[in-house]
């Protein structure tokens, strides 16, 4: 059995993670961390697990983990996690980190965008970016892997096939995502409070949110020259779920292009379902899943390319994602603990 730890397993990805991996069948968990509900049991924080899950909240610190621990995951925030993860790294643990510490590769970006130091930029150039449908043979080789956000998950996936190919152009690239509240965090503040979300739908952050620089730094890579997106989220009243709709230019591109490149670097992945004409992603298809699906259209009368998916936030968009990264590090199947259906209704 693998043996895997959680710190900061009490927000709404960690306690993703533990049912996850209580569902896994090569692993045993053998802490979890959380300094806020030290001492108390798992399933009495998340009443889901009653029954499932009987371990009790330990506060960790890097002297204090098992050494036998096989892998760590990291469900800290941004900027703290990077203060946890590099001492576990310097001890040579294997780490998933849930956070944008290590996503981005220049420290300066990370430290713009931010508004943060990064504690050690060496780092950076060791960390894989745990995207599994593209970095499959550098994440099995990894000692620690940076989890994709969840908005850059559900634009990247569709996104980097026809950006790879050349079949779209690397600019004039439109995105609108959709997210539900769990985004936000389990903490209440004005962001996620039900009278404020309720019955109401808004953008914010446009063309400054922070998932910004992950995107465009992986569109680039993919296309071999610089990408620049118009990206917009949206807080929409429902619990889970990402919905982003692309618009790009459709120039000498036809359906069959299109179906033909994502048959050739998805039509063998386990977790991306590319749906058949007539046919659009909607977010409770996916919800509790580890999917992505992806639909499109042509629009001959605009000229344009609309591209449309959809994830679990909290799941392709996160935990999930980190369990299918750890199954490629272990030599596991990839879809070891995550054969699990969506939920419908």
């Amino acid at each position: 059995m693998i043996k895997a730890g959680i710190i900061g397993a009490t927000g709404y990805t960690g306690a993703e993670l533990v049912r996850l991996l209580e569902l896994h069948p090569e692993i045993e968990t053998i802490f979890l961390d959380s300094r806020s509900y030290e001492g108390i049991r798992f399933s009495d924080i998340y009443p889901n697990l009653r029954g499932k899950v009987h371990d009790t909240c330990q506060s960790i610190n890097v002297d204090s983990v098992p050494e036998d621990t096989d892998i760590i995951f990291s469900a800290l925030p941004h900027r703290i996690s990077q203060s946890k993860v590099l001492p576990l790294i310097e001890k040579g643990f294997r780490v998933i980190d849930f956070s944008a510490d290590f996503r981005l590769r220049e420290a300066k970006i990370y430290e713009h965008w931010y508004e943060t130091k990064h504690l050690d930029d060496r780092t950076l150039e060791k960390a894989v970016y745990g995207l599994p449908e593209w970095y499959t043979a550098s994440i099995a080789k990894a000692g620690l892997v940076a989890n994709p956000g969840c908005f850059p998950t559900s634009i990247l996936l569709p996104l980097l096939p026809l950006l790879k190919e050349n079949l779209i152009k690397n600019k004039d690239i439109i995105i609108d995502s959709k997210t539900g509240v769990s985004g936000a965090g389990r903490s209440s503040s004005e962001v996620n409070i039900f009278s404020q979300v309720n019955e109401n739908i808004k953008a914010y952050n446009i063309g400054k949110h922070r998932h910004t620089p992950e995107i465009e730094q992986e569109l680039s890579l993919a296309a071999g020259s610089s990408v620049n997106i118009l990206f917009t989220p949206h807080l929409i009243p429902v619990d889970r779920g990402i919905l982003s709709t692309i618009v790009m230019s459709a120039e000498g591109i036809t359906r069959k292009d299109i179906e033909a490149c994502y048959e050739a670097y998805y039509g063998k992945k386990s977790f991306i379902r590319i749906l058949k004409e007539g046919y659009l992603p909607e977010t409770k298809a996916v919800k509790g899943s580890n999917f992505c699906d992806i639909g499109f259209v042509i629009d001959s009368r605009s000229g344009k390319l609309v591209v449309v998916s959809a994830i679990d936030n909290l799941l392709k968009g996160s935990s999930s994602q980190a369990v299918q990264n750890m199954n490629v590090m272990f030599g596991l199947e990839e879809t070891a603990g995550l054969n699990a259906a969506p939920i419908w209704p």
